[in-house]
């Protein structure tokens, strides 16, 4: 067999009902790990608080899974780096808006849970694209530079803060 697998948000196979096939596929991994014990590497990922409760659900996932690594969360001046580089793809963030989108993300992240990092500002940055895309629907003329530019109020639009 040999290989590495990964599986991510393992905790999701922790299963909900009776007719979930989670425990069956903890019991089949359980059986490969220790099958291939020497040449088979399995990583398990997700949220720490569920990860946690993941590996405690089972004796055999907590004896094999005895190695972690956790990953501290993005600070906001590199969630803004990663916001930026989307912006990088085609998009102009207008000074008036980047104020805007650090508090839109500073405020999307301090939950913690669930906002995903990389993954949330992308979110956002979609979020803020289809307020700037509802706003260019409504111009009767519409010039390459406003197609490029993301503005305050798209921001604002995105977060729920002005009506459409």
């Amino acid at each position: 067999m040999g290989g590495v697998l990964f599986v991510d948000e393992a905790y999701a196979l922790n299963g909900k009902s009776e007719n979930d096939f989670g425990q069956e596929a903890i019991d089949t991994l359980l059986k490969a790990m220790e099958d291939h014990r020497d040449d088979l590497v399995v990583i398990v990922a997700g949220y720490t608080d569920l990860m946690d409760k993941f590996i405690h659900s089972n004796p055999g996932l907590e004896s094999r899974f005895n190695r972690f690594l956790l990953f501290e969360d993005y600070s906001l001046d590199e969630l803004m780096a990663i916001f930026q580089m989307r912006c990088g793809k085609g998009y102009i963030l207008s000074p008036e808006a980047e104020p805007l989108v650090r508090d839109y993300i500073a405020e999307e992240s301090a939950d913690g849970d669930g906002f995903g990092n990389a993954r949330g500002v992308r979110n956002i940055f979609e979020h803020i694209l289809v307020a700037q895309n509802n706003r260019l629907a409504k111009m009767e003329s519409v010039t390459r530079e406003d197609l490029m530019t993301l503005l305050p109020e798209d921001v604002m639009h995105a977060r729920g803060q002005i009506d459409e």
